[in-house]
Order: C-alpha cells, then sequence, then structure tokens
C-alpha cells in the first residue's frame, strides 16, 4: 500500500490541472484570461526553451519579478525541468540581489526589464561580477534585447529545438524529494537565508485547500507578492491543485483590489493585518461590492491585530486565523471554516493534520502548561531541509529531533488553539515583512563615518512597526538623519530603510559587551514623537 499521500512534482501540477480543467479560467491579469489549459501549454514551450538554454537539473534560477502570468510561466517551467527556483523580493535593491544571487550560487537571473518607474534591469548591472560568479544568463522581460542578456522571446523560439518527448523524460526524471526552491527569509542573524523546501508543499496547500473548501467555484484575488510564501501557496498552487481561478495583480493597491472583487466577483481574500486596514479604509472612501468574498486568511492574535480581525470579518465575511513560516510553510495552525469569531480573531489557529506544535520555556525547554506562554516550535513534513550552506543558522533552529525553534512567542490555549504573541528574537515585521535587524546594522555600518549601528522596532499604525536607527558616528565625523537615510536609498529595499534615526554617543551595554536593545527600545519611545 502506498503512501496515503501520493507525492506529486511542483513542475507536473499545470499539465494535471490542464487534464482535469482545460477550458476553465486559470488566470485574470490586466483585461487578459487564460484557461489552464493555455497555462500548461505555455509553461512546457518555456521549460523547452530552458532546456535549450542547458540548465541542469539542480541549477538555481533566481527569478525577480512582480506578479504577472510569466511569473507563473518560470516558476513552473523551472520546476519541471528538475532546475532550483530562488524567487527575490521585488523590493530588494542591488545590494540585497547581489547578496541572494551570490549566496544562493545562481546560474540563471529571470527579470521584467521594469515596472512602472523601477527599472530592475538597470539594478542588476550595477551588481559587480565578482559578487556574483556563477550567474551566466540574465533572460529579460522587456521591450527589446540588450547586450549581454537573452530575451524572452527568444528563448520562447528556441524551444522548437527541444521535442516534448524530451521534456517528458526530463520532467519524469524528477523526484518529489529533491529540493524544488529556496525561500529567502530573514531569521535572527546575519543576512537572509534560503529556506531549503522540496516538493512536499503540494500536501501542504491540497489540505488547505480542503480544509477551506476552495473548489474550481471559487476566484482567489491575489495581490500578495507570489515571491512571499504566502501568496506562493495561496495563489498559484492554490490555483492549480483546486481548479479555482486567481486574479492577479502586479504589487498592492487596495482600491484597484476592492474593484477587482466587485467585478470578477472574488470569494477568497488573503492578507495581513496591513493589508485589510487598507482594504478598510478604501472601502470606506469608495463602497464596492464585496459580498461574493466568503472566506480568507488573516493570520492575527497579536493584540495589535485583533481589533483589525474584528472589524474586517464584518466587512468581508468569515475570514479565518493561521501561523506560518517560510521555514515550515502556510497554515502550520489554522482556524476552521466553523471555528468562532473569537478563535478566528484571537487566536493563530488550530495545528494542522500533520503539523506537531509545542510551546515550551526558552530557557529550560520544558514543555509550557496550557495557557502559559514559550518559544513556538514546529515539527512537520514540510519543515525545511536546512538554511542554503549556512550550516551554524541552521543548527540553532533546527534541533535534532527535527523542531524547528522559531523565536515566537505564544501560548496554546485551553481550546487547543496556537496564539502568536510576538517574538522573542529582535527581528522587525514591517508590513508583514520579516526585517533582520542586524542586516541593516551592517549595512549602515558600511558607510565611513558611522562606527556602530543598532536598529530596534518602533509602534506605527500603519505598519504595525518600523524600524529606528541608532547611530554613532566615527571620531571627528558627523552626519545628519538625512544623509543616513540617503545611504540607503537605492540600495537596499524601502521596507528595510529605517523611519527615524537617532545620533548616540555611547550604547547601553550589557556585561558582557552586547547592547541592550531593550533600552534602546524606551529610548525611542521617550525621545520620538507618538505614532
Amino acid at each position: 500500500m502506498g503512501d496515503w499521500f501520493p507525492k506529486q512534482t511542483l513542475g507536473s501540477l499545470p499539465e494535471h490541472a490542464a487534464r482535469r480543467w482545460g477550458a476553465r479560467e486559470a488566470v485574470y491579469f490586466k483585461g487578459r484570461r487564460w484557461s489552464f489549459g493555455e497555462l500548461s501549454a505555455a509553461v512546457d514551450r518555456l521549460a523547452r526553451g530552458l532546456m535549450h538554454l542547458g540548465i541542469e537539473p539542480g541549477e538555481k534560477v533566481a527569478l525577480w519579478m512582480v506578479n504577472r502570468p510569466e511569473f507563473l510561466e518560470t516558476m513552473f517551467a523551472v520546476l519541471k525541468i528538475g532546475a532550483v527556483l530562488v524567487p527575490i523580493n521585488t523590493r530588494f535593491r542591488a545590494d540585497d540581489l547581489a547578496y541572494v544571487l551570490g549566496q544562493s550560487d545562481a546560474t540563471t537571473l529571470v527579470i521584467a526589464e521594469r515596472s512602472g518607474p523601477v527599472d530592475y534591469l538597470r539594478m542588476v548591472r550595477e551588481v559587480p561580477p565578482s559578487r556574483v560568479p556563477r550567474l551566466r544568463r540574465i533572460v529579460v522581460v522587456g521591450e527589446a534585447p540588450r547586450t549581454g542578456t537573452l530575451h524572452w522571446d527568444a528563448v520562447l523560439a528556441a524551444a522548437d529545438a527541444v521535442d516534448e518527448a524530451a521534456l517528458g523524460a526530463r520532467a519524469e526524471a524528477v523526484s518529489p524529494d529533491a529540493t524544488a526552491f529556496f525561500m529567502y527569509t530573514s531569521g535572527t542573524t546575519g543576512f537572509p537565508k534560503g529556506a531549503m523546501h522540496d516538493h512536499a508543499i503540494v500536501r501542504n496547500v491540497t489540505d488547505r485547500a480542503f480544509r477551506m473548501s476552495i473548489t474550481p467555484a471559487d476566484t482567489i484575488m491575489m495581490y500578495l507578492p507570489l515571491f512571499h510564501l504566502f501568496g506562493f501557496s495561496e495563489g498559484v498552487l492554490m490555483s492549480v491543485v483546486s481548479g479555482a481561478r486567481q486574479v492577479l495583480t502586479e504589487t498592492f493597491d487596495p482600491a484597484e483590489s476592492l474593484a477587482l472583487v466587485e467585478q470578477e466577483r472574488a470569494t477568497i481574500l488573503h492578507g495581513f493585518d496591513t493589508h485589510f486596514k487598507e482594504l478598510m479604509q478604501a472601502q470606506e472612501r469608495f463602497m464596492r461590492d464585496v459580498s461574493s468574498v466568503r472566506t480568507g486568511i488573516l493570520a492575527t492574535g497579536m493584540s495589535s491585530s485583533v481589533p483589525i480581525a474584528r472589524k474586517a470579518r464584518k466587512v468581508f465575511g468569515s475570514l479565518l486565523s493561521g501561523y506560518g513560516m517560510s521555514e515550515f510553510g502556510v497554515g502550520a495552525a489554522l482556524s476552521a471554516l466553523d471555528s468562532t469569531e473569537e478563535q478566528c480573531t484571537e487566536a493563530s489557529g488550530y495545528p494542522a493534520p500533520g503539523y506537531e506544535i509545542r510551546v515550551v520555556d526558552p530557557e529550560t525547554g520544558r514543555e509550557q502548561p496550557a495557557g502559559v506562554p514559550g518559544e513556538i516550535l514546529v515539527r512537520s513534513y514540510m519543515t525545511m531541509r536546512s538554511y542554503y550552506n549556512k550550516p551554524e543558522e541552521t543548527a540553532r533552529a533546527l534541533d535534532g529531533e527535527g523542531w524547528l525553534h522559531s523565536g515566537d512567542m505564544g501560548v496554546i490555549r485551553a481550546d487547543g488553539h496556537l496564539r502568536f504573541m510576538g517574538r522573542y528574537k529582535d527581528m522587525l515585521k514591517i508590513g508583514g515583512e520579516n526585517v533582520d535587524p542586524m542586516e541593516i546594522e551592517a549595512f549602515l555600518m558600511s558607510h565611513a563615518a558611522i562606527k556602530l549601528a543598532a536598529v530596534v522596532s518602533f509602534p506605527d499604525p500603519r505598519l504595525a512597526e518600523v524600524g529606528v536607527a541608532f547611530v554613532k558616528c566615527e571620531a571627528g565625523r558627523a552626519m545628519t538623519a538625512a544623509e543616513v537615510l540617503d545611504h540607503c536609498k537605492g540600495r537596499i529595499a524601502s521596507f528595510k530603510i529605517p523611519r527615524h534615526v537617532v545620533f548616540v554617543d555611547d550604547f547601553p551595554m550589557t556585561s558582557s559587551g552586547k547592547i541592550q536593545k531593550v533600552k534602546l527600545r524606551d529610548e525611542a519611545l521617550r525621545r520620538l514623537p507618538s505614532p
């Protein structure tokens, strides 16, 4: 008897979807519509083009692109030929990009030339070749071919040189246990880390489709970025495993999203509390018919998000709460469609099938009784293999028994639901984006005038929290706050740039020589205007 859940490869999903729902609409984007059959055919053509380029199984292919159909095609084509997909945050800039390309050992980069005013190709050209020694190919979706790059249309044209049988053999050889993608996430120390995953996310998404009753009758409003695990799983993958269509937007614009919900009669709406707060504000400014929405995920549990979750349920219907991380997937815990409103707004879901969740004393490792806070530990079939080429960080996060130490504070309630309460670690969460303060500190200290920097969180009514940089200048050097921020602009992602800069002569230190960030947070609250 085989496994109760037959393993599948991610690259096979569009083909399977085409067999089941071939003529049904799969994607709506900017007035154009694609069926599941058309999506599968586009994926196969690009896959043959990538084979002609010489991309081998196991090669790392980076994808740096806002939401658009080419993202879907590239994602599945890379996975179908057994290469490893490396999605990159589109809010990254030249320095961030160089780090991820180099650290992931990417040999190929696929980009859209630009999105609105953002010139992605220009930023790629700013990356010194010495920082990306393995990068050999840059494929560009754009207006015209550029020197040193491969044009998207040329790659598609080259597909004719590779027959379908060759693609079929290549796809058949892909093991569902092989590494499929890296999901880069900032952790507690150092720079972004690539959480390595195999194809087990298919089970993760399929289970959630069943639990949320997502079927071909549903339409998913997808403005979440596809490079992020939330959009990656709940948009693209959910569509091809459930037959639901997705309405895709390049980026999040609350007014545009509400207009599309009304126009396309979207039934599924996901997001962080930041998204729903802006959606409700846009709805108050100009009312739209959002009665088609029946459910979605709004991760809550923190006291700051509970009021937003309560209000959002009144506007958008029976939204569920959940808990997840790039290291172990979306929906490690999830509410049910018949959970109470209190459970969906004040808790973070019930552990999903195949997931074990413990809350332990972070000092002793002993399990905490129900109702007593501690660190959240998770173990599941989808726990990452490791962080790519980061053994020390992996050892700190993943213990010998397979438990992923999240660094998050939580509690198991008497009803068995998890409640996420905040973070033990110093990591910031700015508008749903995890931001490692040590990465920003290291970047700030690359400026010749900055001797030492420390970044802490500061409350923000729109983004939940933003960064405050405490800066100590080198002797005899002086800077203004504007100069510090100018050093960051265009070089690191906008959400990583501190909102405030505070100059200090010295830092409060522990006896072991560590900066006391708790005191800096208090200092920020004392010195800066109230949010």
